[in-house]
């Protein structure tokens, strides 16, 4: 099966956030590319609420009552605001399916780094377990390093969602084999620890097919910048397709 497309709508609402128009909808993008095909969306709600707020991440779970066979990823870290963002989403029966545990700092421009083993597993294997109370899927965001993959699922995971800004980096220099190289290492290591593998930042339409070509066995990737700044110019629906079609070829 090709990976899922989980299309994350932050830089939506960060334009919207400019003005008090409402404009552009976040609503109105997730059915834009939910109708074009997408698998699913992803939404990255922050303390500071700079880009999805609290009444997005209801409003999109309320829109994807629709659409029962798609998913909604909410991610973000899980000692801040995210077990509340979907603890209420569960207490107002409404779907969400799988959380990504992301370890950034509250201020953080981007998320930029992965879960460090042993170091976060004392902290992570109490909010996991929290998660899966809910009923939820736990992703761990992770660098693309086999030896940590073993240490994520004892921990509880359910899957890792590799960050792939590094390989986005050396895309198109001598060192992109290598990157290749070294994350399908990390999916294999993943998979054999009884792992699924997601994965996103950076990927873009360039760089995708290579990536899910190469890496064993993807099963979501979560694009929200390059394919938002690409829907600028192609509109949402030309753009979901496009992505679709790397991760058919």
């Amino acid at each position: 099966m090709k990976p899922h497309l989980s299309v994350n709508l932050n830089k939506v609402a960060l334009v919207r956030n400019t003005r008090h128009l409402g404009i552009p909808s976040v609503t109105r993008a997730a059915t834009l590319c939910l109708q074009a095909g997408a698998d699913g969306i992803t939404v990255h709600p922050r303390p500071d609420a700079r880009h999805i707020r609290a009444g997005d991440v209801v409003d999109l779970a309320e829109l994807l009552k629709a659409w029962p066979e798609r998913e909604f990823n909410v991610e973000g870290n899980p000692l801040h605001n995210l077990l509340d963002c979907v603890r209420d989403l569960r207490e107002r029966k409404l779907p969400v399916h799988q959380v990504t545990f992301v370890p950034d700092g509250e201020g953080q421009f981007t998320s930029d780094h992965g879960w460090t083993f042993p170091r976060d597993a004392a902290r992570l294997q109490p909010v996991i377990a929290q998660a899966h109370g809910l009923g939820l899927r736990v992703s761990l965001f992770m660098d693309a390093e086999p030896a940590a993959m073993a240490a994520a699922r004892a921990v509880g995971a359910d899957r890792i969602e590799l960050y792939t800004e590094p390989y986005a980096a050396a895309w198109g220099t001598q060192n992109q084999g290598a990157q290749l190289r070294r994350f399908a290492g990390a999916a294999q290591a993943a998979l054999d620890a009884g792992l699924g593998v997601n994965a996103g930042h950076d990927l873009n339409r360039d760089n995708l097919g290579a990536f899910v070509h190469a890496v064993p066995r993807v099963a979501e990737v979560s694009i929200g910048h390059a394919l938002i700044s690409d829907a600028l110019e192609l509109g949402y629906a030309a753009t979901v397709h496009a992505y679709l079609q790397c991760l058919q070829a």
